[in-house]
């Protein structure tokens, strides 16, 4: 185990939180986030578990930062992939679709991001403080907001109403994710009995419907 020293300045202070947050995010690659533990993580960073609580209140509260880091990185890259899918000349129907599937497609490669958003209501927001919940909170309205932005870029049709869409479409990111990816016992039941295998969606596929679904109900209502 590396040999820390304790932080005696705010800057070292932010060295050893990034280290918490890199090594935390390499394991989230291997893992998903169900799995990550304080004491595996302790053992990868180099400090005692009760060191790595020193810079974060739990284990929720470093998945909760890598959460909104995540989001905050496929807001960025965004833009490039709905211009490329979208045709801006089309009709509002035809806008409706690209932007869906533009969505479900740039969401496919981002396994931790569909991960971690899956579990943020369930497990993440719980054993953690009022004021890392709060801080949190602010952070993920500030992603709705950005993302309504660039949805009302492309479907001036939502109107006011883009935010709902938005804040609806990240609750559906992560309910289709879970069941995409369902338990080793529920695959073995799959196998066993392929007549359910109906209840196991192909996650690019269940998401676009999902959301062009979504995005066509608030274009419909916010025009009455």
């Amino acid at each position: 185990m590396t040999n820390f020293q304790r932080a005696r300045s705010e800057e070292q202070r932010e060295i050893r939180r990034q280290a918490v947050l890199d090594t935390t995010a390499t394991m989230l690659e291997e893992m998903p986030a169900g799995a990550v533990s304080l004491n595996e993580l302790s053992r990868r960073v180099g400090l005692a578990k009760s060191n790595v609580l020193r810079y974060f209140e739990s284990r929720e509260a470093i998945l909760l930062e890598l959460l909104d880091r995540a989001w905050r990185q496929w807001i960025a890259d965004l833009p490039a992939l709905l211009d490329a899918g979208i045709d801006q000349a089309a009709s509002v129907e035809r806008r409706t679709e690209q932007f869906a599937a533009a969505v479900a497609r740039s969401l496919a490669e981002r396994r931790i991001l569909c991960d971690l958003l899956s579990s943020q209501a369930g497990v993440l927001e719980h054993n953690v403080s009022a004021e890392v919940a709060a801080r949190y909170k602010r952070a993920a309205v500030a992603n709705v907001a950005a993302t309504a932005t660039l949805a009302g870029r492309y479907l001036p049709e939502l109107g006011e109403d883009a935010p709902q869409l938005t804040a609806a479409m990240i609750m559906a990111i992560g309910a289709v994710w879970t069941h995409a990816h369902p338990s080793e016992a529920m695959l073995a039941a799959y196998q066993a009995d392929p007549s359910l295998t109906a209840f196991k969606p192909d996650f690019v596929t269940a998401l676009h419907d999902m959301l062009a679904t979504l995005t066509a109900g608030t274009i419909a209502r916010s025009s009455c």
